[in-house]
């Protein structure tokens, strides 16, 4: 469901069209700002029930506003533009992958158009793939393939692993902010929050920010910038990759700031990280389904932000990994490792963040490669209608 309502979203739009291309860009603000808001009731209502009606009350609840979800979505069928995809994208990216590894040791010719009829458009990844393009002497779509298969692989894998450690910092620090949550004082004047409710925070933060966003922020840089979403998809991806890393730096000092006296510090000194967190979330996660869904030939718009929810799978496992490889690394006879002790107050959290992001550091880094030196299939840019004038001249 997740990977096909957003391309299901984007569908109802025209990229050639000026008005839509804005509008496609404000669905997916809105689109995440539904996810939170669904995420912030969630946390306080289905919660609250089931503490205090009982579980059976909350999961029936849970199911009353899926089946209306349901009935909703249904209401639009006659409205829906919807494009079917044709043959299945999955294979397609496997023969290039295939055919450009059998021809890995042949020599690319000096004009791609000598091996196809059609030419490859330069995605700015690496010339291995275009090698599927190379016929060897046999036919076959596991043999050689068009140029338009290569552009179609090459849209999408370089960035999808390029955000793979970009991506990794945000779980450990959702995560781990939430059990500090748990450790200081909870108190906000009259009302004790609970740890289970903590990440209430972010999701207020990011329904906070993402009107804020989409109504003022954006119409602002469009002006200033000419792009259709404010910012290409990639700066505003860069932008969140950017935030988590300065978060992880903030939460460290926070964290070595909770040690020195535990239990007493107050649940507003989490804030900050809190807040960058929601900045993170409000950039880089729409602008990553924007991207794959944009980006992505027709044929690949599913499969493309089915990758999307994949990255975010193989991020938190690469997190688990960091966390299992430093706590191997800081071990030390009888003592365990920074995150192998009995609370966060024996544990070392606070130099783990630093190593959160000095990591997230150097994806970035290597997110900023491959970003660079991407081309977009779709101009980002605003078209601008000529004027009378214009066409006169």
């Amino acid at each position: 469901m997740r990977a096909c309502m957003p391309p299901l979203g984007a569908d109802q739009f025209d990229h050639e069209d000026p008005s839509e291309s804005r509008q496609q860009s404000s669905f997916f603000n809105w689109y995440t700002f539904g996810i939170s808001f669904g995420g912030f009731v969630g946390l306080i209502l289905i919660v609250w029930l089931e503490n205090n009606k009982g579980w059976d009350i909350g999961f029936g609840v849970c199911a009353l506003l899926i089946l209306l979800g349901l009935l909703v979505v249904t209401a639009g069928l006659p409205l829906y533009r919807n494009h079917v995809p044709e043959g299945s994208p999955l294979t397609r990216i496997l023969q290039v992958l295939v055919v450009a590894f059998k021809n890995r040791k042949l020599q690319l010719p000096e004009k791609l158009e000598e091996t196809q009829e059609e030419s490859i458009t330069e995605q700015g990844s690496p010339e291995v793939p275009d090698k599927a393009c190379i016929n060897a002497g046999k036919d076959g779509p596991w043999s050689v393939c068009s140029a338009k298969k290569v552009e179609e692989t090459k849209a999408v894998l370089p960035i999808f692993i390029s955000s793979l450690i970009g991506y990794m910092s945000n779980p450990l620090l959702f995560t781990f902010t939430v059990q500090q949550g748990g450790m200081t004082n909870t108190r906000l004047g009259k009302i004790h929050v609970s740890p289970a409710t903590l990440f209430i925070i972010p999701s207020a933060f990011q329904m906070a920010l993402l009107p804020v966003y989409d109504r003022f922020l954006v119409p602002l840089l469009r002006r200033r910038t000419g792009y259709a979403s404010g910012v290409t998809h990639l700066q505003r991806i860069g932008a969140g990759f950017a935030a988590v890393i300065l978060a992880s730096a903030i939460a460290a000092v926070v964290e070595r700031k909770r040690k020195a006296d535990p239990g007493q510090m107050s649940l507003f000194w989490l804030a900050p990280q809190f807040f960058l967190l929601g900045v993170s979330d409000v950039t880089s996660f729409p602008g990553l389904l924007e991207f794959f869904s944009s980006e992505a030939p027709r044929g690949m718009k599913s499969i493309a932000s089915a990758l999307f929810w994949c990255e975010l799978g193989f991020s938190s496992w690469l997190a688990t990994l960091l966390v299992q490889v430093v706590n191997r690394v800081t071990r030390r006879g009888h003592r365990g490792g920074w995150l192998e002790g009995g609370t966060l107050n024996t544990s070392r959290l606070d130099l783990f963040y630093w190593v959160v992001a000095a990591v997230g550091l150097l994806g970035f880094v290597n997110y900023l490669y491959w970003a660079s030196r991407y081309k977009y299939r779709h101009d980002p840019r605003v078209v601008v209608e000529p004027s009378a004038d214009q066409d006169s001249a």
